[in-house]
């Protein structure tokens, strides 16, 4: 290499080290800072659906056993846990109708009648009790169907930890504007924190809480003194989100 090349290679990287050095001024600047905090927490409460459906020539008499079984079912549920908060829904009637045939041409078409009749019903039990959720759940299968089952935090448990997931969530903010003021050549002390404004990410709104899907089940046969093994459940744990949007302004 040549003694100019030399030369203006030092000083490219003299004028290079130059530019690095100086700063854009930040004197006033207004950041805008997202942060998010989380809590995990076991869940404590599950949401059991559970169905009977029946099918009869009979509309009566499939609406008579549904009837029946959900009667029964209710009794098993109350006396297996009293403090458990029960709710039935989902009361339905549907025709049954023969599977259509083809018409002769010219023929006139005859008009359909069901062959039968199905008839059904959801009970939505809530319950803090999982220790015993198995052995309800087993006893309600005796004559009901397990059509869903879903775990959360209760009431109680969410307003506990909502003071963390604050705290949490203002602790990432203040983490943020620290790394924020650093990479900037300034203190955290030229700092203000003009705004905060805490918005609810909605993602734990709807733990725990399951609809009914309306027929997707399978009907209890012949149930109603059959001793059901008890399942198992695993209950798992529930993360509570927040969000937060902080203004800073530098001094």
């Amino acid at each position: 290499m040549t003694a100019k090349k030399t030369i203006l290679a030092a000083a490219m990287l003299i004028l290079g080290a130059a530019a690095q050095a100086q700063q854009t001024p930040t004197s006033g600047t207004l950041v805008i800072v997202p942060a998010q905090g989380e809590v995990r927490a076991n869940n404590d409460q599950a949401v059991a659906t559970l169905a009977i459906e029946e099918q009869d020539k009979d509309k009566a008499a499939a609406a008579s056993r549904v009837n029946q079984k959900m009667k029964q079912g209710l009794d098993i549920v109350k006396k297996e846990d009293p403090q458990a908060s029960l709710k039935t829904q989902g009361y339905y009637t549907y025709p049954v109708y023969p599977e259509d045939r083809p018409v002769a041409p010219g023929a006139a078409p005859k008009p359909r009648v069901p062959t039968a009749w199905r008839v059904g019903q959801y009970l939505q039990v809530t319950t803090t009790n999982l220790e015993k959720l198995p052995k309800t759940v087993a006893a309600a299968q005796k004559v009901l169907t397990l059509n869903n089952l879903n775990f959360g935090l209760s009431p109680a448990a969410t307003k506990k930890l909502d003071e963390q997931r604050i705290a949490a969530t203002y602790q990432n903010l203040n983490e943020r504007i620290a790394a924020i003021a650093n990479a900037m050549g300034r203190k955290v002390s030229d700092a203000t924190l003009d705004t905060v404004d805490f918005e609810g990410s909605g993602a734990y709104a709807r733990e725990g809480v399951s609809a009914a899907a309306p027929m997707m089940m399978m009907r209890a046969k012949n149930m109603d003194s059959a001793e059901v093994s008890e399942p198992s459940f695993e209950p798992g744990e529930t993360t509570l989100e927040m969000r937060v949007v902080g203004k800073v302004k530098f001094k």
